[in-house]
């Protein structure tokens, strides 16, 4: 049978449904797939797919994110294939388009992860569990307490060499909205602005958060920062609490209450 889905990018597919084969390219929604229980459905991710371990080391892997394997995908005759607007090269997600189903995401908040759960859970038959996890995923952000104060002026690191932060319009921009912490870089122009020292020095946040992804931010880079704003608070984050929007949005509350409390000891 042959069903009709629009995804997030405003497209129409048409899918032979039920789904039996589905390749993913994007990482977190790799894990939504697990979660919603596609386990034996699922047959082909990208290298950068880590979690769940067992997938990542029983599955196809179809290249990376940016730079897929167009033989290795087509060996593997998927049915469906999942991606994501920001996280996929636009030349090669059109070049699947001309020979197979491709169901796109795009996202920039809480309520548009919260529309492509649906909009997974809907094009892969498993609308019944992807329900239940946005009400659990609803249900713990509402309980999420934000910092008393949402001025505390808050710059998050994703790359070094140069320095790039997130900007206006991120998921990751969303998640420190949600924690009460003012982003210093959500008017500047680009999504992921290269940030100077001088520009650091100017702006001083009271919070410098170094992701653990795409650029390992690590220990040894906290005296990088602390020489350039000695006063400010410099935090180590997990980068897949605030940039995976799939069902690591679960635990995200929780870890967000954790990094909170350091802020909080400023």
């Amino acid at each position: 049978m042959i069903k009709q889905f629009t995804d997030q990018m405003g497209r129409t597919i048409s899918v032979e449904w039920p789904v039996k084969r589905i390749i993913s390219l994007v990482p977190s929604q790799t894990e939504l797939l697990y979660s919603l229980g596609l386990t034996d459905e699922v047959i082909g991710i990208t290298k950068f797919c880590v979690h769940p371990k067992e997938w990542f080391h029983s599955k196809t892997r179809v290249g990376g994110t940016k730079k897929l394997d167009f033989e290795k995908i087509a060996a593997l005759k998927p049915d469906l294939i999942i991606g994501n607007k920001e996280e996929n090269e636009e030349v090669q997600i059109k070049q699947l388009m001309q020979e197979y189903p491709v169901w796109m995401s795009d996202i920039h908040n809480l309520n548009d992860a919260i529309s492509m759960m649906n909009g997974i859970g809907e094009v892969t038959g498993k609308i019944d569990k992807a329900s239940k996890l946005i009400e659990d995923v609803q249900a713990k952000f509402k309980k999420l307490k934000a910092l008393k104060k949402p001025v505390r002026s808050a710059a998050y690191f994703i790359w070094r060499s140069p320095y790039m932060a997130a900007g206006h319009d991120t998921f990751i921009n969303s998640m420190m909205t949600h924690c009460g912490l003012r982003n210093l870089f959500e008017n500047n122009e680009g999504r992921y602005p290269e940030v100077s020292e001088d520009d650091l020095k100017r702006l001083n946040p009271e919070v410098i958060m170094l992701s653990s992804e795409p650029f390992p931010f690590s220990t040894k880079h906290i005296e990088e920062f602390k020489r350039i704003c000695p006063n400010a608070k410099i935090v180590l984050v997990d980068g897949e609490y605030f940039s995976w929007y799939g069902s690591r949005l679960l635990d995200a509350p929780a870890y967000f209450t954790k990094v909170l409390g350091v802020c909080n000891n400023l």
